[in-house]
């Protein structure tokens, strides 16, 4: 659904939604309509009963009405990884939408400018920590919330491919000396959210997130949105996901159930504690 399509759903009807999204024709609506007032139903009852539409699609239609914008299935504009854009009623989901609402109540405050930020660690690669920062940063914009996720892993970028987006500019170009709200992109299937990809990999990744570029940029956005998020490298592997942390001021630590050993959790949690780095909490990843 587009940004205009999204932003005239508060108050349409189910029928007018569908239709304009393509999964209803005229003729159809028109048989639901006489099956409605025939037999007294709702509309969507009488939808499925005619065969022409699924529960799942009366659930995007309500969603869509009550301006909670999530993509149909058969929707390829963003990666199947993305569950909080395919899948909002789902256990995961559900589970992001619990994490959510502690990081608002621990961390993340659009009242007070200076705890807006969060950096997403892990010992490893492989652990998820792309997988949380890019379906928490859409579960944030579903709430209404202005949210921007940035890919500062230089390394091994994912975002970019996560929300199919262009990788040729980002979070490198800007570090060199670009303008940064040209690097930063709209997501179009969710008005409230925003990316700044990695960009083209540097040959001084650290040296970069090191400039006081880095600092200026994060302060310069708090008025601009509510919520950023920040994916880093595996900290385990490079310095750089402490720099990135300490810009943010906060971190949460990921672990992988069966895969990250607690000892490396503890000594990440030790050496940020003792840079000045906010601990916000370790979550457990088991999807």
């Amino acid at each position: 659904m587009t940004d205009k399509a999204q932003a005239t759903s508060y108050g349409r009807s189910i029928g007018a939604i569908l239709t304009d999204s393509g999964k209803l024709s005229v003729d159809e609506m028109e048989k639901i309509l006489q099956l409605q007032e025939a037999e007294n139903l709702r509309f969507g009852d009488a939808a499925i009963h005619l065969g022409l539409l699924t529960h799942a699609d009366i659930q995007y239609a309500l969603a869509s009405q009550y301006d909670y914008p999530y993509l149909l299935k058969d929707d390829k504009r963003v990666s199947d990884m993305l569950v909080a854009a395919y899948d909002p009623y789902c256990h995961q989901v559900e589970t992001l939408r619990k994490l959510r609402s502690q990081l608002m109540i621990r961390r993340l405050s659009t009242e007070r400018p200076g705890r807006k930020m969060l950096s997403f660690i892990s010992p490893e690669r492989g652990e998820g920590r792309s997988f949380l920062a890019a379906n928490l940063a859409i579960v944030f914009s579903q709430l209404g919330e202005r949210t921007l996720l940035i890919d500062a892993d230089m390394r091994h970028p994912f975002q970019h491919e996560l929300f199919k987006l262009n990788n040729r500019r980002g979070l490198s170009s800007f570090l060199a000396g670009r303008d940064a709200v040209a690097e930063i992109q709209r997501v179009d299937s969710f008005v409230d959210l925003s990316i700044m990809t990695s960009g083209p990999t540097p040959p001084n990744p650290q040296e970069l997130l090191g400039r006081p570029a880095l600092t200026d940029f994060l302060g310069s956005i708090n008025k601009e949105y509510d919520v950023i998020l920040i994916d880093t490298p595996a900290a385990s592997d490079f310095s750089d996901a402490h720099v990135v942390a300490a810009r943010a001021g906060a971190a949460m630590i990921l672990a992988r159930k069966n895969h990250t050993l607690v000892s490396q959790i503890k000594l990440q949690a030790e050496s940020m504690t003792r840079s000045g780095i906010e601990v916000i909490g370790a979550i457990l990843n088991e999807f």
